[in-house]
């Protein structure tokens, strides 16, 4: 199955971090295409997009700003079917990303996704602001996983999220 393709540009906002895109996301070739994922309606329900997007728009949001990427670029059923060399790989290619993009916020989606990259055992909802990021000027920020299988009330996601919208708006470009 093919890699989905990063969106990526200078002057983003904000890029969001995946662990790797799911079986329906590698067939149609969109980030975040699972009809159980919330992404999308979180991204709406918590200011961070003007309307309901649908995962065949996702690089539409490179106008708003957005950026997709992921650690693992291989589609496979759940995280368990990704290997330590394909994160250690993944860590050193995304740091790459970063550094090349440079964009306001790197948004973790999923805690995991953090402590996966940053290496760190754990980490707090929101920016990052009580270690140093792994990239210079890229602010780190940490969101639940918009995975149908998350047990947290979507209400708490999304108010997590929407203390991200309130940084775009406060440091629009």
């Amino acid at each position: 199955m093919d890699e989905i393709p990063d969106h990526l540009d200078h002057g983003l906002q904000i890029v969001f971090i995946g662990f790797n895109p799911s079986i329906r996301s590698g067939e149609v070739g969109h980030h975040y295409a699972n009809p159980r994922n919330n992404f999308w309606r979180i991204l709406h329900q918590s200011g961070l997009t003007p309307r309901l997007y649908d995962a065949s728009e996702d690089g539409d949001l490179l106008k708003l700003g957005y950026g997709f990427t992921n650690i693992v670029a291989r589609p496979t059923r759940g995280i368990d079917d990704i290997t330590r060399e394909e994160y250690q790989e993944g860590r050193e290619l995304l740091r790459s990303k970063l550094e090349k993009y440079r964009p306001q916020v790197a948004c973790f989606v999923g805690k995991g996704v953090y402590t996966e990259f940053s290496r760190r055992t754990k980490a707090n909802w929101g920016f990052q602001g009580d270690v140093p990021p792994k990239v210079d000027g890229v602010r780190e920020f940490v969101a639940p996983s918009s995975s149908g299988l998350v047990r947290m009330p979507m209400e708490e996601i999304v108010g997590i999220y929407r203390r991200l919208a309130e940084f775009t708006q406060e440091h629009d470009r």
